[in-house]
């Protein structure tokens, strides 16, 4: 099979049509255009059915489109996403093979192995695919495996999940609330709490404490969270006062049992890793999509529910800080939905789950949800999916149950559906053979699923996925600054974060200071007594700069703070030398904290009449070595924000380029539409025409022979001059007859290149679309950089100051 054929921009390669009556492959292709999942899908199969099979060559196809997926792997088996070979060597596959398989079979690993290898290239072989596709397949996006409460891939770290939502999810009440219950409800049944968010009081104390602080955009880990417990920073719940309602002693036992989960042995490992941030897990820093796929077999029930509600939380905040798009964002697929959306309980996944189905469409991010059991989804909650797949179903009520959310979906549709023939057309399907249901489309459509170029090894071990994972770079969170403290975080009631350690020394006393010296005192990052503290003086200076470019519509305030270490032999301050200091200068404190050490002040601090000095030297540095560098894509006429990095740029361009892309496909396809139907209606013209011919064609045949055999009896019985006419008028029959011949012919002729015709013009649509992949392409993309420089009265320097900044003792 020829790749042009099913390599189609924005078109998905599933497999080939199937003709059910007759048992094998139809002619043609099945293709599926990517936005359509923008409507969501439901894949629903019994174990056998290929459902597995069919979903990773999906999510192989998305990849390729330089689509990134959030995958949820319940049992082990999308890890095999990574098991891609482009040489199909039987050395490749050898390492992930079954051995008990081998051994069932009397074979080596290695003879095994080469079977495998084998099979699968005679599989894409038959499907028109080969390794090349599979070697492009490795290069369009990073597969990685993260492990949830397991080492055994790359970590995850949930402490982002109890940080403030985006601004889109805490201005919309219902959104906020929604994700505070998932939250708090999910954490109460990690502690082995059933909470009812409506009685129980725990429920409602973490609730409550939730909301007050994620409200105001205030930041909590599990630490501070259990300090809030202790000292909550509200006063009354609901019209009760807080003792009344949850009195200290028993909130001191709540605060125990979280502590207790925390201290557990094992759940340290649930706060390392890489962050759940889902902008980084759909994106690598170059901006190339991900395939980011959380194995969670090795978790618990409760742990299940406890991590997947959180990702799908994360993922909702995400999706609505995005931009609205038509095209395909990203995928969120979910490989075994039992217990996520059940159809009458209530889990903390449920919510986000539904409002994600609800929401996801506009912002271009599309939900997958695959089950064998039909009975686990809540069809009213997914009747709006756009797409299903439907395999081999086990018993008559999972078939029913499908029927009930197709009708759904058609009604949501506008449209109807036959159930008859829909219930005909499930019971009779075998396996591999799906049935594509799409709103998108004039009628469903059997296919035959592809062969995945994924090695299908089945689940996957921790010491497989183990090998997987290592060497994989695991994005971990940012280093913290030393005591800077966010704007939004309070200066108290949160967990001290440790800080660097200096040597222990008898704490001195403040060092007395001329008053022309500006002094401030850099607040720790949370609750800490003074005693063990030690500041330590620097040169602190804040400024603010405004770059403007009105041909580029640029008007940037940026906010910069630089720290300088000085020594005790330095003789000036050089702010080349200086680095950048996270801390919001409204945030400088005028005192210290009580009973803090102080270390001994350099004498060219303790100098007033330099700082005058420093600001003017601090102008001139940050006009000269602080240009506003942007980044800019031609291709897609695009600039980068102020702030934004590499990443989330390319990430835009790359959209903006896949939108760019799909207009110009349609373009070109409403360009040729008219060419091609008026092709296609000279050629039912020519199609008549060759019927009317052939007809003529055969009534001058018959004519030419019945005067024939008229001419021969009447020249038998003996009557010659009638049988001459008649012979006469039988040669003009056989002139005829071939006249009639010929006209036919001509009219095939002209049927055959009305035909090459139409075919000439499919081609130059094909090829035409073909040719915008690299003018649309993203990875392709070079970035150009500008620079926009400030101008001196531009640089704004608020402050130069002796500041103190507080390190934890050793």
């Amino acid at each position: 099979m020829d790749p042009s054929i099913y390599e189609k921009l924005g078109q998905f390669y599933l497999g080939r049509p199937y003709d059910l009556d007759a048992g094998e492959l139809a002619p043609g292709i099945t293709l599926y255009d990517s936005r359509d999942l923008t409507t969501h899908a439901v894949c629903v199969g019994m174990t056998g059915s290929g459902k597995t099979g069919l979903c990773i060559t999906l999510l192989e196809e998305a990849a390729l489109d330089g689509v990134p997926a959030l995958i949820v792997d319940p049992k082990g088996d999308l890890a095999n996403l990574l098991l891609t070979f482009p040489d199909l060597a039987p050395g490749d596959f050898e390492p992930w093979i079954d051995p008990d398989q081998a051994r069932r079979r009397g074979l080596e690993p290695a003879e095994f192995a080469g079977q495998q290898a084998e099979l699968w290239r005679n599989g894409l072989a038959d499907w028109g695919q080969d390794g090349a596709r599979i070697a492009r397949l490795k290069d369009a996006a990073e597969f990685t495996v993260y492990t949830p409460g397991s080492t055994a891939g790359l970590p995850v770290s949930i402490l982002s999940s109890f940080a403030a939502p985006p601004p889109a999810i805490r201005e919309d009440r219902e959104l906020l609330g929604d994700r505070i219950e998932s939250t708090v409800t999910s954490l109460l049944a990690l502690m082995d709490m059933d909470a009812d968010p409506l009685q129980s009081r725990e429920h409602i104390l973490i609730s409550t404490i939730l909301r007050e602080a994620w409200s105001r955009g205030l930041d909590l880990d599990l630490e501070g969270l259990i300090h809030r417990i202790q000292k909550p920073t509200v006063q009354r719940v609901g019209v009760m006062d807080l003792e009344s309602f949850f009195p200290a002693k028993d909130r001191f036992q709540l605060a125990m049992a979280l502590n207790s989960l925390l201290a557990a042995p094992g759940f340290d490992v649930w706060l390392q890793g890489a962050p759940l941030d889902i902008g980084r897990m759909l994106h690598s820093p170059s901006g190339k999509p991900r395939l980011s796929i959380f194995s969670i077999a090795h978790l618990s029930d409760a742990e299940r529910m406890f991590f997947v509600s959180l990702l799908l939380n994360e993922t909702l905040g995400w999706v609505r800080s995005q931009s609205g798009t038509t095209s395909l964002r990203a995928l969120v697929y979910i490989d075994e939905i039992f217990g996520f959306m059940p159809p009458v309980a209530e889990p903390p996944s449920k919510k986000p789950l539904l409002t994600l189905m609800k929401q996801a469409r506009a912002f271009g991010v599309g939900v997958v949800l695959a089950t064998q059991n039909p009975v686990d989804l809540d069809y009213k909650g997914i009747s709006n999916a756009g797409t299903w797949f439907l395999g081999r179903l086990q018993t008559e009520r999972d078939k029913l149950r499908v029927l009930e959310g197709l009708e759904g979906a058609a009604r949501v549709a506008g449209g109807s559906l036959d159930r008859s023939e829909m219930d005909e057309i499930l019971s009779g399907l075998g396996k591999r053979v799906f049935l594509l249901h799409n709103v998108h489309e004039g009628a469903p459509e059997l296919f035959h699923t592809r062969w995945a170029m994924s090695y299908l090894r089945g689940p996957l071990t921790r010491d497989q996925i183990r090998g997987l994972a290592h060497g994989a770079e695991a994005e971990g969170p940012a280093e913290p600054a030393t005591v800077s403290a966010p704007p939004a975080r309070e200066p108290a009631g949160a967990p001290v974060s440790p800080a660097p350690a200096v040597a222990d020394a008898q704490p001195d006393a403040r060092p007395l200071l001329p008053p022309d010296v500006p002094q401030a005192f850099v607040r720790p990052r949370s609750d800490v007594d003074g005693e063990s503290l030690r500041y330590v003086p620097a040169v602190l200076g804040m400024a603010r700069m405004l770059y403007r470019d009105t041909r580029k519509g640029i008007d940037h305030r940026e906010d910069v703070v630089l720290l300088r270490k000085v020594e005790p032999g330095d003789l000036d301050v050089h702010w080349d030398e200086a680095r950048p200091f996270g801390v919001d200068p409204d945030r400088l404190d005028a005192e210290p904290l009580p009973e803090a050490g102080f270390e001994a002040v350099p004498p060219i601090l303790a100098d007033g009449d330099r700082y005058a000095a420093w600001e003017r030297d601090l102008r001139d540095h940050l006009y000269r070595s602080r240009p506003l560098v942007l980044l800019t894509s031609r291709a897609a006429g695009e600039t980068s924000q102020p702030g934004e990095a590499e990443r989330e740029f390319r990430v835009r361009v790359a959209e903006k380029l896949r939108e760019r892309r799909d207009e110009a496909v349609d373009a070109l396809r409403a360009k040729f539409k008219a060419r091609i139907r008026r092709a296609e209606e000279s050629i039912r013209t020519a199609e008549a025409a060759v019927d009317r011919e052939r007809d003529q064609a055969r009534r001058a045949k018959l004519d030419t022979a019945l005067f024939v055999g008229e001419g021969l009896l009447t020249a038998f019985l003996g009557r010659r001059s009638s049988g001459v006419r008649r012979a006469g008028r039988a040669a003009r029959g056989v002139s005829r007859s071939q006249k009639e011949a010929q006209d036919v012919a001509r009219a095939e002729d002209t049927l055959g290149a009305r035909i090459e015709r139409l075919e000439a013009l499919e081609r130059d649509l094909a090829e035409e679309i073909d040719g915008l992949e690299s003018r649309y392409d993203p990875a392709a993309e070079e970035l150009d950089s500008v620079k926009i420089q400030p101008k001196q009265r531009d640089v704004d320097v608020r402050r130069v100051v002796l500041a103190w900044v507080p390190v934890r003792r050793s």
